[in-house]
């Protein structure tokens, strides 16, 4: 039997941290856990291979017991395994068998192991993320299951203790001089027997609901964020801890700002008279309006600063840029035509230049 490369499976380099081997296996789960992927055989094997090499990798005692294990698995022992029909062979062994002969315990359903995250998204609104909000949603969760009362088995019958392995989980297999603990093959590493599931959940004695759930969104909170709330998630199997609940945050749009990092970013059209004598103009920030200076001559595409107008977090608060957007007057009547008329011959303008032909052009050009 080789020896696994978990590090492949988690995607990091054999040096990596133990933050970075968290990371790593946070973001696998996430894209290969079951419930973005239903009815995908393929994606939840992986999910199981990317929870079994966190199990070990994850916990630095196991990760230095793996280590320390030869590369060529059981094959690099003095000896090996002998062969023939009371040998392992290759279609006999998975990604589980080798890290319950490794470390003792039922990898496939006998040992303690996490349960899996649940992932929720939220959509805020930029107000909500300026000030901090209380958001109620709802959440998956896995309740004792009513019918049976969590037993699995059909009201009125019993679970009994497995008969082959006396209620441990595990059987004990001899190979040469070596003997390894592997998950029951009659109840799967859980010590009990269910002779009749119960129909409701199936055996398993939770089923899978939601519920509402009342979180704090912090002041500044931004698009894709993450929040935790640890132990919320599913629960672990065996007596292993529960798994936690991801919250992605989701910014909606809004009808007048952008955000950049923690700026805030607005558009404002002035007119063209405005622009070219200055003004005083209101502007919309999520505080409210302020009164801003335009001073006179602004050019179309300017940019101003209105400071600690941005999103707050913690002790620091961004600003808001403000792009004006001078507007050219349409609709004129004639009054308004005959003064800028006027304006224009005062500046030396020509508003009515004569009509040049194509190829009078191109002299012009060349």
């Amino acid at each position: 039997m080789s020896k696994p490369d978990l590090y492949a499976i988690l995607g990091v380099d054999k040096s990596a941290s133990q933050e970075e081997i968290k990371s790593a296996y946070r973001k696998l789960a996430l894209k290969f856990h079951p419930d973005h992927n239903q009815g995908d055989a393929e994606a939840e094997e992986r999910f199981k291979q990317i929870s079994q090499a966190y199990d070990v990798l994850g916990d630095p005692e196991k990760r230095s017991t793996y280590d320390r294990f030869p590369a060529g698995g059981f094959d690099g022992f003095p000896g090996g395994f002998p062969g023939g029909a009371g040998g392992f062979s290759p279609e006999f062994v998975d990604l589980a068998d080798f890290l319950s002969s490794m470390f003792g315990g039922g990898f496939a359903g006998g040992r303690r192991s996490r349960g899996a995250d649940y992932v929720v998204e939220v959509s805020v609104t930029f107000e909500e993320a300026h000030t901090g909000a209380k958001k109620t949603i709802r959440v998956p969760v896995n309740k004792e299951c009513e019918v049976c009362s969590g037993s699995g088995a059909t009201p009125g019958t019993s679970v009994s203790e497995c008969g082959q392995c006396g209620g441990v989980g595990q059987v004990r297999i001899q190979q040469g001089f070596m003997a390894f603990a592997r998950p029951c093959p009659r109840c799967s590493g859980v010590g009990k027997v269910v002779e009749s599931p119960c129909r409701s959940c199936g055996g398993a004695g939770r089923k899978k609901t939601e519920e509402p759930l009342e979180i704090d969104i912090p002041q500044g909170v931004a698009d894709s964020q993450k929040l935790k709330w640890s132990g919320r998630g599913a629960p672990g199997s065996n007596g292993g801890n529960p798994g936690d609940l991801i919250i992605v945050v989701r910014l909606e749009e809004h009808a007048l700002f952008e955000r950049e990092g923690d700026d805030v970013l607005c558009t404002l059209p002035i007119s063209f008279t405005q622009a070219a004598l200055g003004a005083k103009v209101d502007v919309p920030t999520l505080d409210g309006k302020v009164s801003m200076k335009i001073p006179a001559g602004t050019q179309t595409g300017k940019v101003f600063r209105l400071a600690s107008k941005g999103f707050k977090r913690g002790n620091k608060r961004g600003d808001q840029r403000v792009k004006v957007v001078v507007e050219t007057p349409v609709n004129l009547n004639d009054r308004q035509r005959e003064i800028l008329e006027e304006f224009a011959q005062i500046s030396g303008e020509n508003v009515e230049p004569e009509r040049k032909s194509f190829f009078e052009r191109m002299k012009d050009l060349f």
